[in-house]
Formats: C-alpha cells, sequence, structure tokens
C-alpha cells in the first residue's frame, strides 16, 4: 500500500491547520496559568463535551475494540461500557460540585477538603503518581497505536513514527495551552467521526466483505455478534459483564471514567463557565462516547475475521513488523489498507487526530499537575506566572519523552488497559465518598493508592515471569481481589485515623454545598442516573439492532432513548 499525493496534502493539511490554532491563541493563553490550564474558566458545555470525547478516541481505541470484538465477540465491550454507570454518577451528582469549588485542578481539592501536612504529601505525591506515572503509562498505550499505524500505513519505523507524530502535537500543546487543545478537538472530532464512519461503510463493501448481512452471517463472524456474553460460560461472562456491571464500574479508578470524577474530565468541568455548562459537557461526553462511537470500529473488527482470520494472518501480512507487535489490535490499522486514496488520507487523518486530541489532552492535564500542585506548591511559592508556563511546557516535552520511551516495550493496547485498571482498582469507592462521608482522610486515600498499585505490579510482573504465584487466577478474579484488598486496607486505616479537623470540614461544606443538604434533591439525581444509563444504552444497541436488520427491536429501543431524555430533560430544573 502506498498512500498519494491526496492523502498526504489531507495530512499535511491537517498538520498546518493545528499549528495555526495554536500559534493563534498562544498569545491569550500564555497570560497566566489560569488561561494556559482552563481557559480563563469560559467555556461554553459543547466545546468541553466535544473535546472529552475527542481525547477518550485515542489513537489505540479502535485498535482496543477491535482486538476485543476478535477475542470475545461484541459483548467482550461491557469492559469498558460499564463505566457508563461512573460517567453518569459523575453528570447528576459531582460536575456541579466540582465546578463550585472554584479550584484548578481536582489534586487542589486534597487540601481543601483535609488538612495537615499528610494533606499536603497527598497533593504533591499525587501530582507525581498521576501527572507522570500514570499518566506516561495511557500516553505510551497510545504511542503503541501509532507506532502500529505507522508501519502499516507509512512502513516507518517506531523511532521515525513517534518523532513525527509528537513534534506537532508538543508544539500547539506548548503554544495553545487548554484553549488551543479545546479547538483542535473540535476540529479532530469531527474528522475522526467521518474518517471512521466513511471507512466502515467502504470496508463493508468490499468483495471479501461483501455487506453487513453478509458479515454477520459469515463462520468466522456469527459467534462474535451477540451484544450480550453466553450465559452458560461462567468464566467468560464473570470477566466482561457481571464483574464490570456489579463491581468495576464504583471500584475502579480509570482515566475518563473516574468515580465521581476526576483528571482530565475534572479539568473540563473546571474550566466550563458555569455550572449547568460544566453538567451539560459531561452529559453529552457520556452519550458520545458510549453510543455514538463504537459501532464503525466494532464492525472492522468483525470484518477483520474474514481476511485476518488469526494472528498468522497478520503475521504474513506484515512481515517486516516485530512479533512482539503482531496482536489482534493490529487488525485494525490493518484493515485500513484496503481504502483508496483520498478516503485513506482521511482515515489515517482521524487516526492522527485522535493521537493528538489524546496525547494533548494527558500533556496538558499532566503539565497542570505538575506545575500548580508540585512546583508552585513546594518548590517555588512566589514562582510568576511566566515561571509558571515555563515550567508547564517544560514538563510538557518530558512528559512526551517518557510516554515514547514506554511504547517502546509495550506490546498490546489491551494489556496496558488491563493494567490501568488494577492500578486503580479498589480506590473508586473512596472517590464517590470523600465528598459526603467526613471520616475519610488523607491516610485513607494514601492506603488505597499504595495497595491497589503493589497490588497491580505484583500481578504484572507475576504475568510476565510466567511465575507460579496468581497463575491459576482468571483477571476479574485479580481484580476482585485486588478490589477486596485495597479496600478493606484503606477502610480499616479510616476508622483507626483521625478525621480533619471540625473547622476544616466545615469550610469544605460551606463552599460546596453553601446552605443545602449534602444529600439535596438526591431522589431525582437517582431517578436522573438510572435514566441516563438506560437511554444510553438503549440508544447504543439501537444502532446495533438497525445495523444487524432487527428493525423492530431497534425501533423500540430508539423510542426508550427518547423517552428517557424527555424524562431528564424535565427535571433539568431540579437537576441542573
Amino acid at each position: 500500500m502506498a498512500l498519494e499525493f491526496i492523502d498526504f496534502a489531507i495530512i499535511i493539511s491537517f498538520f498546518a491547520i493545528s499549528l495555526i490554532v495554536g500559534i493563534v491563541v498562544s498569545r491569550q493563553s500564555s497570560k497566566n496559568a489560569d488561561s494556559f490550564f482552563l481557559s480563563g474558566r469560559s467555556m461554553p458545555w459543547w466545546l468541553l463535551g466535544v473535546s472529552m470525547v475527542a481525547t477518550t478516541f485515542a489513537a489505540d481505541t479502535p485498535n482496543l475494540v477491535a482486538g476485543i470484538v476478535r477475542t470475545t465477540g461484541v459483548a467482550g465491550n461491557w469492559e469498558w461500557w460499564a463505566f457508563l454507570l461512573t460517567g453518569m454518577l459523575t453528570v447528576f451528582f459531582y460536575a456541579r460540585l466540582w465546578r463550585r469549588s472554584g479550584i484548578t485542578t481536582d489534586l487542589e481539592f486534597y487540601e481543601m477538603r483535609y488538612d495537615g501536612k499528610s494533606a499536603a504529601f497527598l497533593r504533591g505525591f499525587r501530582a507525581i503518581y498521576l501527572g507522570v506515572i500514570f499518566n506516561v503509562i495511557i500516553m505510551g498505550t497510545v504511542c503503541l497505536a501509532a507506532i502500529k499505524i505507522g508501519h502499516v500505513m507509512f512502513g516507518f519505523s517506531a523511532g521515525r513514527t513517534l518523532v513525527i507524530a509528537s513534534v506537532v502535537t508538543v508544539a500547539y500543546s506548548l503554544l495553545g495551552g487548554l484553549k488551543g487543545v479545546l479547538i483542535t478537538d473540535f476540529i479532530q472530532f469531527i474528522i475522526a467521526m467521518v474518517g471512521s464512519i466513511w471507512a466502515t461503510v467502504y470496508i463493508l463493501d468490499l468483495p471479501q466483505i461483501g455487506g453487513m448481512q453478509n458479515l454477520i452471517t459469515h463462520p468466522n463472524v456469527a459467534d462474535k455478534i451477540n451484544l450480550l456474553p453466553d450465559f452458560s460460560n461462567i468464566d467468560l461472562l464473570m470477566g466482561i459483564f457481571i464483574i464490570p456491571i456489579a463491581v468495576q464500574w464504583w471500584s475502579t479508578w480509570y482515566p475518563g471514567a473516574e468515580p465521581g470524577g476526576g483528571g482530565y474530565v475534572a479539568q473540563r468541568m473546571l474550566a466550563a463557565k458555569d455550572e449547568k455548562n460544566a453538567t451539560w459537557a459531561v452529559l453529552f461526553f457520556n452519550l458520545a462516547h458510549y453510543a455514538l462511537r463504537p459501532w464503525p470500529w466494532i464492525i472492522i473488527g468483525l470484518a477483520s475475521l474474514i481476511i485476518y482470520p488469526n494472528l498468522d494472518a497478520l503475521a504474513t501480512a506484515f512481515p517486516d513488523l516485530g512479533s512482539q507487535f503482531i496482536k489482534n489490535d493490529l487488525s485494525y490499522p490493518a484493515m485500513l489498507t484496503f481504502l483508496p486514496a483520498g478516503l485513506l488520507g482521511l482515515v489515517v487523518t482521524s487516526l492522527v487526530a485522535a493521537f493528538m486530541s489524546t496525547i494533548s489532552t494527558h500533556l496538558n492535564w499532566g503539565s497542570s499537575y505538575i506545575v500548580n500542585d508540585f512546583y508552585t506548591r513546594f518548590i517555588n511559592k512566589k514562582a510568576s506566572e511566566k515561571q509558571k508556563i515555563i515550567t508547564g511546557r517544560l514538563s510538557i516535552i518530558i512528559i512526551m519523552i517518557l510516554a515514547g520511551l514506554l511504547s517502546l516495550v509495550l506490546e498490546e493496547a489491551k494489556d496496558a488497559f488491563d493494567l490501568v485498571i488494577q492500578i486503580g482498582a479498589g480506590s473508586g469507592l473512596l472517590f464517590i465518598l470523600r465528598w459526603f462521608w467526613y471520616r475519610i482522610n488523607p491516610w485513607s486515600e494514601i492506603t488505597a493508592m499504595v495497595v491497589s498499585f503493589c497490588m497491580a505490579i505484583a500481578f504484572f510482573i507475576n504475568a510476565r515471569m510466567d511465575a507460579a504465584l496468581f497463575t491459576d487466577m482468571a483477571g476479574y478474579e485479580k481484580i476482585c481481589l485486588n478490589v477486596l484488598v485495597t479496600s478493606i486496607a484503606w477502610l480499616t486505616v479510616t476508622f483507626f485515623t483521625r478525621p480533619s479537623s471540625p473547622d476544616t470540614l466545615a469550610a469544605f461544606n460551606k463552599a460546596i454545598f453553601g446552605n443545602e443538604s449534602k444529600f439535596h434533591n438526591f431522589q431525582y439525581k437517582t431517578i436522573a442516573f438510572l435514566l441516563g444509563v438506560a437511554g444510553v444504552y438503549s440508544l447504543l444497541f439501537s444502532f446495533g439492532k438497525l445495523l444487524y436488520g432487527e428493525l423492530i427491536i431497534g425501533l423500540v429501543l430508539m423510542i426508550v432513548f427518547i423517552a428517557c431524555s424527555i424524562g431528564i430533560i424535565s427535571m433539568r430544573k431540579r437537576l441542573f
């Protein structure tokens, strides 16, 4: 496969637009740290919501979904579909609280909610832990996807791909701050959606595929299309459905689906012009992320089972790619090699856009932690605005280099996904309760963070070394064990350590809840949460059933979605 002039023209034009955006907004973004990291807290919900969606559409996301579809079928996506419950919890219970806090980063929350040296230590440690270590792991998986796409599409080496993909992203991230990221995210999202849908339509029309009905009835595919897992296969059912729905969504901290909100989602809420815009932004994000986007990736993953039925077929098609990269997540970029000139350039641009939107967000978010919660809090408390911005830009470069190096030792997107899930296991309930339960203190959070991380690393190293310990445990059993051990640990510490002082708690409650009860309109929020979950799942499955040709079920599910939407809108004054 060779890209033609029109393909390169599309790709280069996109790079140019991204750089121009960074240059245009650079002056405004460089006024002070608040402008660089939060766009002056003046952003509308639609721009913030699209930015969240664009960020979660990383270059590795289509690869991850295609890999899941090939191994455990469409139903395997419940491993991440279950996080919709987490997102809806943030929408109706926490979005307003985050915006009302008036802080710069979600880590600043620690010294607002807690007191003493332990709160300061927690804030500083989490700044490095999340802003560098955890952030680099996430970005490493995205860079891994870029390596595979770069080789399949261009025949580039890993190093060459990383250099080319990173330079432009780092450049406009350095120049434009969060505002530059938000504007380019909007452009990137449109390109990504158009590219993925158009590519899916073209691939379905390939002679080897023969249309949607031929695809879903093909022997390689027919047993992969179910939206729910096989209930007779207990291990599979537990791993991809029961545990994600019953345990994982509330117990695990995962970027973009943090229980109670956090990370770059919190950054977007804090950048909103008011509480209403913060809430609508997160609601749109969950609707688009879970219902509007997945099906093109799913269909291409299913189609790849016809052309590349196993890993041997992928290895034969790409003999120059290292064996460590020949995994099921390679199937998505492999299928794109069938696209014609022009469309190929658009789709490659959409993948480049997906890479850039995710990386730029994580660079800005991670550097905001380093500057606000480590550098100016502990290193240079009297730092000028210029010094803050310089430090932020320097940290962006360092984080990007570390992520690129890590990507060279990773093998598959699913491996990194599982590792991140394990690292955050057991801490989710703490993040949900800390707004309401006075006993939770910094030592609760420190304990949860340390125990879950040690458990995750133990599982990871054990798997890499093929050691005897834990070998008989399924993935979901490891998650449950981690959640159990971590939860017992932090709850025990919570009851054996003192809570924050009454003055600190009173000041926090007044700033966040004002004169209202913490549980004001709780019943309406609960109903809206249930309607939101039911509505988005109905829309997701409606699209699936309509694609499968099951029109009646698809239309019924669409009606359910509309009814749920009307229910939420009717309660908007009590909710928002």
